[in-house]
Formats: structure tokens, sequence, C-alpha cells
């Protein structure tokens, strides 16, 4: 056997030996604190069983409160904000049974956490007054699940009231999450809250147009279409002489649910009866003189 072979069985031995020494001391100290260990290992799974356990709780409880304020007839972004809150608020205690049963002071964690709040709401300010906003919405019911609103310069569906946001749908069908701080620091323009809205047209005609034909043709526009009210009744006048046409106002009103069908069709259709009564709308005109070189 060569020199460098015999210290290679001496190294491996060495090795061995430590390893076989450390298992049994690895042996002997759990065989030491068998008790301890047996202890410990019944607590953390007691924890686990409390975190697995106490959420399915927490989740019965909040789909309970959600299905508890539906039959009341709560509006649906009132069920999603409280139901929310709910679950937050249980999960939190049933967090700080979990650390109690490990052995974490429950009271230490309080205070802990009692500090922890009062910094981080120091540090996110913003935040906090997003939830009172939230809270605020809530209450006072500016709008609810469904509405069509506009909010700090955008404008959408209501989908949902969230603790620090509410969320709209566009038009285009994109999704916008506003703060509630902006939605309560801004004006909120609500399009759904009332059963009836009036169209706003402005129509321009020539200033040589018959204005008394003109009118009695708008205000048969209207009148043709089942889906304007008669109560209110649309009113028709002249409100501006303008630069290059009369321009009249036409506002009839309309179901809120109705309002852009009746917009588009109503506008096309007092379009088309003016072109057969031969009532000249203006446009935009330039005329170009040429001149030849003499």
């Amino acid at each position: 056997m060569s020199e460098e072979t015999a210290g290679q069985v001496v190294v491996d031995t060495l090795v061995n030996n430590e390893i076989t020494e450390g298992v049994m001391d690895a042996g002997n100290w759990v065989i030491d604190n068998q008790e301890l260990l047996i202890s410990y290992g019944v607590n953390v799974l007691s924890a686990l069983l409390i975190l697995f356990f106490g959420n399915i709780f927490v989740k019965a409880i909040s789909r309970g409160v959600g299905k508890v304020l539906l039959k009341r007839e709560f509006d649906q972004a009132i069920v999603d904000f409280v139901s929310a809150l709910v679950r937050y608020t249980l999960f939190t205690i049933v967090m700080i049974a979990a650390l109690g049963r490990i052995g974490v002071q429950t009271a230490s964690v309080v205070a802990v956490l009692g500090a922890a709040g009062l910094a981080i709401g120091l540090a996110l300010q913003g935040s906090l007054s997003n939830f009172a906003a939230g809270v605020i919405i809530v209450a006072f019911r500016p709008f609810k699940s469904g509405d069509y609103v506009e909010v700090s310069g955008v404008a959408g569906s209501v989908e949902s009231i969230q603790i620090f946001s509410t969320v709209l749908k566009t038009p285009d069908n994109k999704m916008v999450v506003v703060p509630n701080g902006s939605v309560i620091g801004s004006p909120i323009t609500n399009y759904s809250r009332h059963r009836v809205r009036r169209i706003d047209y402005v129509i321009g005609v020539s200033y040589g147009a018959d204005l008394q034909k003109t009118k009695a043709v708008l205000e048969e526009v209207c009148a043709s279409d089942e889906r304007v009210l008669k109560s209110p009744a649309p009113q028709v006048g002249v409100v501006e002489l303008a630069d290059s046409s009369v321009n009249f106002v036409v506002r009839p009103w309309v179901k809120t649910d109705q309002y852009w069908d009746v917009y588009f069709d109503l506008l096309q259709a007092i379009k088309e009866r003016l072109d057969d009564e031969k009532i000249e709308i203006p446009f935009p005109q330039m005329d170009v003189h040429v001149s030849k070189p003499e």
C-alpha cells in the first residue's frame, strides 16, 4: 500500500468516526430531550391545526355575514367591503391564537402589533385615509355596485368597493382602481342614481331656415320615438344665434338604461328628417379664389 493510499484511509476513518460520534450525540440529545420535543411537536401541530381550521372558520363566517347582508338587501359593494373587513379581523385573531399555542406571549404580540400599527399608521397615512374614505362611502352610499359614475376624472361602472380602493370597469372593458381617498376628495357624478335622464342636443340650422317649421320638425321627431318620455316633456327652442347657424336645443327625457340607444337613434332621425324637409344644416366651408396673372 502506498503512502498516499494509507493517508487517504486514515482520513476516511477519521471522518467516519466524527460522523458516527455526531450521530450518536444527536441520538443521545434526542433521547435526553424527547419530552421537550414531543411537547413542542404537539404545540406546533396544534398551531397548524388552529391555522387550518381557523382559516376555514374565518371564510365560513365571512361568507355567512355576506349572505345575511344580501338577504337584508344591502348593496353588493357594501357586502364585499364588510365581508373583507370581517375576514381580515378574524384571521388576525386566529394568527395570535396560533402563535400563543407555540409559546409566544400573546400579550407581547398584541403590544408589538399595537406599536407596529402605530408606526405603520404614521408611515402609511394615505392608506389609512383610504380605509376611512371606504367606510364613508359604505356609510353614505353616494353610489352602489353597478352604477355608472365619474370620480377623480375616471368614468365607469362600479364593480366593487374594497377596503382601500374602488374598482371601476370602463365602457371599453378596462379595470380602473381608484383609491377611496381620491373618490371622496373629488366630485362624484352618478349617472345611474335617478330613473330618468335628459339628452341634450344642440342642432344648428341655416339663417335662411323657417324657424317655426324647424321647431315643429324637431318636436315631431322626439314625439315619434316611443322611448322618449311624455313627462317631463321634451324641450325644443332657439338657444343661440351663432356665427353661421341658428342653434336649437333639443332636450328629450328618457329612461336611464335606454340613454345611449335613444341618443344615437334620435340624432340620426333628426338629421334624416331635416334633410327630408330641405332644412339646411350649415357646415364649415372655404371659398378659394384663383386669380390669373396678367
